[in-house]
This record gives C-alpha cells, sequence and structure tokens, in this order.
C-alpha cells in the first residue's frame, strides 16, 4: 500500500511538473510582455523623424518614451488603441481582430485620422459616454455627419493621445491656465471663421473683457471657454440646449452672477467692438474721457495749489517787508 501511494505521488508530480511546462510554453506573447508600450518603444522611442505611408500621409513615428510613461495612458499597452496590429508588428495590419463598433466608427472618422482612424475610435472603448457627447456636439457633427476634417475631436483639444496629462496638471492642454489658448488654435485661425462663418477676434476681445483679464491675472475663479460653452458637448450658440442660448443665458451666467438678468447678459459678447456692438465701445471711450478729465482736473489743482503756496510765502512777504 505504502508503494502504491509513492507511485501516485509521484505520478502526480510530474503531471503538475508537465502542466506547468506546457502553460509557460503556451502562455500568449502580450502575457510574455512581447507587445507592451515597453517593447514597441524600443524602437518608436529611437526612432527619429517621420515616414510616408502607402497612402501618402506623412506619419512621426517617434514616441518619447518617458512623456509617455508620465502620461496618463503610459500603463497601456499599444494595441489597446491600435488595435489593428497584431502579434508581430512586421506584418500588415488587420482589420479582422478589430470589434466591430470601433471599425465602424473608425469608417465615419477615416478622412479625420488618415493615418490610424481605429486608435481614435478607440477613445471611445474607455470614453464611452465622452465620446457620445462629442458625436452630438457641433464639432463631432462637423466631423461625422458633414466629413470636414478640420472639425475638433479629442486629439485636437487633448493633444497626442501619447503624452495626455491630468488636467490638474499645467502640462495639460486642457489646463485652465492653457485651455483658453486650446480654443484659440482653431478659434483664431481666420480661414476657419471664413468658412463657417464664426467670430474673429475672439480671443483679443475675451482678453479685452473684465472676465480675461481676472484671467490673465491669474484668478482662479475667472471664466474660461468651457465655463460658458460647455465642452464635450458644445453646441452652436443658437441651437435650444447651447448654454449660452439666449434662453438659458442667464442660468449660465447665473451660475457665477447670482439673478443674472436679461440686460445683464446682453452685454457678454465676443463681438468685435465697433459699428455692430457700439454699447462697450462708446462706453469704453467715456471711461476713457472721465479719466483723463479727472486726471488733468487733479494735476491743474495740485499746479494752482502750489502757485497759491509759492505767491503768499515769496512774494506777498516781500511786500509786507517793504512795507
Amino acid at each position: 500500500m505504502r508503494r502504491v501511494s509513492v507511485i501516485v505521488f509521484l505520478c502526480f508530480f510530474l503531471f503538475c511538473f508537465s502542466y506547468s511546462a506546457n502553460a509557460e510554453t503556451f502562455t500568449p506573447l502580450e502575457k510574455q510582455g512581447f507587445l507592451t508600450g515597453i517593447n514597441c518603444l524600443a524602437c518608436h522611442s529611437a526612432m527619429k523623424g517621420k515616414i510616408r505611408t502607402e497612402k501618402g500621409n506623412l506619419v512621426d513615428v517617434n514616441v518619447d518614451g518617458e512623456r509617455y510613461s508620465q502620461s496618463i495612458h503610459g500603463g497601456f499597452d499599444c494595441i489597446a488603441c491600435h488595435k489593428q496590429f497584431g502579434m508581430n508588428p512586421h506584418k500588415p495590419t488587420a482589420m479582422g481582430d478589430v470589434p466591430k463598433d470601433i471599425a465602424v466608427l473608425a469608417s465615419k472618422i477615416s478622412h479625420k485620422a488618415k493615418v490610424d482612424p481605429v486608435a481614435l475610435a478607440a477613445c471611445s472603448e474607455c470614453h464611452g459616454d465622452i465620446y457620445k457627447s462629442w458625436q452630438n456636439s457641433i464639432h463631432g457633427s462637423n466631423v461625422i455627419q458633414k466629413k470636414q476634417s478640420d472639425g475638433a475631436s479629442c486629439i485636437d483639444c487633448h493633444g497626442s493621445p501619447h503624452y495626455i496629462t491630468s488636467k490638474k496638471t499645467e502640462t495639460s492642454t486642457i489646463n485652465k491656465k492653457s485651455v483658453v489658448r486650446t480654443c484659440g488654435k482653431c478659434h483664431e485661425k481666420k480661414e476657419l471663421a471664413k468658412k463657417y462663418n464664426l467670430g474673429t477676434h475672439i480671443l483679443e476681445r475675451y482678453y479685452e473683457s473684465f472676465h480675461g483679464k481676472k484671467y490673465i491675472l491669474g484668478h482662479q475663479n475667472a471664466p474660461v471657454c468651457t465655463d460658458c460653452h460647455s465642452y464635450h458637448d458644445v453646441k452652436q450658440y443658437e441651437e435650444p440646449m447651447s448654454p449660452v442660448a439666449w434662453n438659458n443665458r442667464t442660468e449660465t451666467c447665473g451660475k457665477c452672477h447670482k439673478g443674472a438678468t436679461k440686460k445683464f447678459v446682453a452685454a457678454i459678447t465676443h463681438k468685435p467692438i465697433g459699428k455692430d456692438n457700439p454699447i462697450p465701445y462708446y462706453f469704453g471711450k467715456s471711461l476713457t474721457v472721465l479719466l483723463v478729465s479727472v486726471f488733468v482736473f487733479i494735476v491743474g489743482h495740485v499746479i494752482l495749489e502750489a502757485f497759491a503756496e509759492i505767491r503768499d510765502r515769496v512774494f506777498r512777504k516781500k511786500e509786507e517787508h517793504h512795507e
């Protein structure tokens, strides 16, 4: 009986050893680290410059490994977004392994992301609700429905997905200190303003405003573009759901200015100062005239006082002395 137990134990030991060896042998490559970002970066962090694809698109092949590791996506495998790449990076890409919903979305934005639409569509996998909001926004509809490649998508605001950092960091393009400049990258372009009939000098008008001056001075509560217009679900200002639609402005402005009325919100605009927007123009001129008048009055008053003092102390004393 004891001999049988020893034989059974040895057989069990050999079985476990064999299973362990086989399991290690057939462990998927990605679990062994073959497709992790580290392995991809071994080449892409060293490669410099751009290459031209068969379709004629220029691709920057360099990825800064240190910046990528410090980004919020730094812990992800590259194929989490670049889904069409297989186990062997030297094999042609294949759409067969891409989830159907991602593939469908990628086909809708292929004119926007000519190099890798799958990677741009893959944002929806982790950020589903945000992606839906963007699709329904003026930016998203411009890309998906109107097929405009200059419509804003994730990377236009957040920058390269390889280097996205938390919005709380100053390096983030959507940090409060940077978001006005980020919006201005598109809204300050004359060709886009002309194409979409947008207002001009948007940033200039913002910086001239009371909100903009507080922002320049670094006031933490100074409103920026996203505070009034929202961000992922930005609507055209005439749409009823837009927070800056006429009927919604009192509520939007009322978040900071309690009791804001229609008269109050009417003064808030990005229109250039001039004939089309005369109230702030003439009000500003009036303030300038008032300021200069007060300054001239004070200086004149001081000069007259000084003259009177000199006259009394010097000239009149001489007259009294002669008398």
